[in-house]
């Protein structure tokens, strides 16, 4: 269990694509009353709206690939620095870089990282996901298509949900070979920190939701 800290919480979730970082992350930080930031929903949006970032980010997460540090930082300082309260971060450190620049960051503001959970689920499992996962473009909901509501709906919003134009399985295999390389040593920094804790995201979405919650111990308001 996650020792107790003083709110407000701040929480860096990690694990391979289709882990189910989005689904939990959005859980975990309504349930505890923070804010949440998925990096890729970010990313995504912003290549809809053709934005500078997303015209600089489609080519690069098109090929699988993670999008440079010098492009990240400044977009989660950016983020970080209009958060009154804690939060929930999905997608970010991706890099040993990004991670010692969100310690400095939280440091030079007089913060600190709470904890990290690592979700764990085996390769084949997070393939098959990704076979089945669908989007909302309109709410960002992100699920399996067993989830969507009659007529391939949002079962959210309403809107019509499909397949994420990143979710081929060559892709897959790309961004999964990414995160082996350059995010397994974020969770090694936070072992070694002392603030990570591990958990296995193979059951249903609400089974996993509640192994979460119980690394967080009550805390009176």
């Amino acid at each position: 269990m996650i020792a107790p800290a003083a709110k407000p919480l701040r929480v860096v979730l990690l694990g391979p694509p289709a882990s189910g970082k989005g689904t939990q992350g959005r859980r975990l930080a309504a349930s505890l009353g923070l804010g949440y930031l998925s990096t890729g929903a970010l990313l995504r949006e912003q290549m809809e709206m053709e934005t500078d970032l997303g015209k600089q980010a489609e080519p690069i997460l098109a090929r699988g690939e993670y999008l440079p540090d010098d492009l990240m930082c400044p977009i989660l300082a950016d983020w970080l620095a209009r958060q009154s309260g804690g939060w929930v971060l999905d997608g970010f450190p991706r890099s040993l870089p990004q991670a010692v620049f969100l310690d400095d960051w939280l440091a030079r503001h007089g913060l600190k990282l709470d904890a990290a959970v690592s979700l764990e689920v085996p390769f084949d499992q997070l393939l098959a996901r990704i076979q089945n996962r669908v989007e909302c473009p309109e709410c960002r909901w992100s699920g399996q298509r067993d989830q969507l509501t009659s007529g391939g709906k949002c079962p959210v919003c309403g809107s019509s949900a499909g397949p994420r134009a990143d979710d081929s399985e060559e892709n897959f295999r790309s961004r999964h070979a990414e995160f082996v390389n350059l995010t397994q040593p974020v969770i090694g920094h936070y072992r070694q920190a002392g603030l990570l804790s591990s958990c296995d995201a193979t059951a249903p979405e609400s089974e996993v939701a509640a192994r979460l919650l119980q690394l967080f111990p009550v805390r009176p308001a």
